[in-house]
């Protein structure tokens, strides 16, 4: 890398990325082409962005960062087509787009052109999507069209003090940030679902790091094995004990605790994320009714229903997963949906959303039934009957359309108390039971919790080499 790209935060930030020495950078003597309003007279070294290429633990990346030391990073037309040029190389070599977003927003001198040329990019995100892995992590502003820009991309890292908007704060109707920071690291997290991590520079780039690790370089890869030594058949002890809280269900299930967890602060109610099984990457989805502090202690809870954040977040997931070959786990401990006035508003349609991933998804499906798995809530959380390709339930697990108690107060409604009672231990055991489940072929095996690693392990090496075909069509609509 060149003393040029190394004395400015945007260069640093690269060099911190990529392995020791790999950067190459490409278009370094490019520079605003625009001579409106005396833009020559300006200085505007690699037109304010730096771009090109180098590797990650080995693997090929490219790379772009915005240097807000240049016209504090406004993007002009240059700017922009350096941008969809190492989508270009990227795309023809199969490999991942990293971008490091620094920006004011786009070059008013260079108006039409930037707009254009910004488009342009747009376009070549879009082609992308799919095909190779693009990430976006913010350390300074990042608004307006540059926010469409980072939605299009598949993971986005924001550094704390970052700030990630379409409208600022002050502009939106009755705000002011005083009252309400919609562009703060915080609110992109937590409310919109966004931001996918949040931290310093430097966690975030270390974050990014480990993610290229466990991602496929392309839609066509599958090359993307870790060594495995970690024990296939190792009993995960006590794993039940923390059924309510997946993210550690599934820290334990993995090779070496490995877990890369997604949109960590968004619908907690809802985990998704990476784990390692026999050295392969495996997305996770799961139910969370609890998130358990360090010490063990419940920090929150949730009623154990799927919510429109939840399904939204989880689809998402799912889509990802299946564009780019990446086998999905589920663990599902689900009881109905949220019911709210401000989840009804979305649900139907965020549960059509999930149900369509999942069902839509070619990719191997395993699906392990950790506690309840009640009504339609369980049907979408990647049953049997929407194309899971083999369906794990424990013992204790309660499969049916809703709790035994609520079903016989329902079936005999003028019943006694002790007749109740009665019904409700028949119902259990006739319709809620994974026993049930499993004479009707639902469930194909009743294993031990302590069992499930070597029982998924097994379950994705049977199905690695699986095809499947889905009508022939243009795409759906869901």
């Amino acid at each position: 890398m060149s003393n040029t790209t190394t004395s400015n935060p945007a260069g640093m930030r690269i060099a911190a990325l990529l392995d020791s020495g790999s950067f190459v950078e490409i278009g370094g003597a490019v520079t605003a082409r625009s001579t409106d309003f005396n833009m020559q007279e300006k200085e505007t070294p690699a037109d304010g962005v730096i771009t090109g290429y180098g590797v990650i633990d080995g693997n090929l990346v490219y790379v772009y960062s915005q240097d807000a030391t240049v016209l504090k990073g406004a993007i002009g037309e240059m700017h922009a087509r350096k941008i969809a040029h190492i989508y270009d190389m990227a795309m023809k070599m199969g490999a991942p787009v990293i971008g490091l977003i620094d920006c004011a927003g786009m070059r008013l001198q260079e108006a039409t052109d930037a707009l254009n040329a910004f488009g342009s990019l747009y376009y070549k995100q879009a082609m992308a999507s799919g095909v190779i892995p693009q990430i976006t992590a913010i350390f300074g502003n990042c608004g307006g069209g540059l926010a469409t820009a980072a939605a299009l991309t598949d993971f986005t890292f924001m550094e704390t003090k970052g700030r990630l908007f379409v409208n600022s704060p002050n502009a939106i109707v009755g705000n002011e940030i005083k009252k309400c920071d919609t562009s703060c690291a915080k609110f992109q997290s937590e409310e919109s679902g966004m931001v996918d991590a949040v931290g310093t520079e430097e966690e975030i780039l270390e974050n990014i790091r480990e993610l290229v690790c466990m991602l496929p370089a392309n839609n066509e890869d599958n090359d993307s094995y870790d060594e495995c030594t970690d024990d296939l058949n190792r009993i995960c002890e006590d794993i039940e004990n923390a059924a309510e809280d997946p993210s550690i269900v599934l820290s334990m299930l993995s090779d070496s605790g490995v877990f890369f967890e997604t949109k960590k602060e968004y619908a907690k109610d809802m985990v998704t994320g990476f784990i390692r099984l026999n050295g392969m990457t495996v997305g996770a989805v799961a139910n969370r009714s609890k998130v358990f502090d360090e010490e063990g202690k419940a920090a929150e809870e949730f009623n154990g229903s799927l919510s429109a954040r939840g399904c939204k977040k989880a689809a998402g997931f799912v889509k990802f997963c299946d564009a780019f070959g990446i086998p999905v786990l589920t663990l599902t401990n689900v009881t109905g949906f949220k019911a709210t006035v401000c989840s009804e508003k979305n649900l139907a349609k965020a549960m059509a959303s999930l149900t369509y991933a999942f069902a839509d998804a070619t990719v191997p499906k395993v699906t392990v039934v950790t506690g309840k798995a009640y009504g339609s809530a369980y049907v979408t959380m990647n049953s049997k009957s929407i194309g899971a390709d083999m369906v794990y339930a424990w013992p204790n697990a309660e499969i049916g359309m809703m709790e035994a108690d609520m079903a016989a107060k329902i079936m005999y409604a003028d019943a006694d108390a002790d007749t109740l009672k009665e019904k409700a231990a028949a119902y259990k055991e006739l319709q809620s039971s994974p026993l049930s489940a499993a004479r009707r072929g639902y469930v194909d095996t009743i294993i031990e919790p302590a069992d499930t690693r070597k029982y998924v392990i097994g379950a994705f090496e049977m199905l690695f080499t699986k095809r499947e075909e889905r009508p022939s069509k243009k795409h759906g609509t869901v």
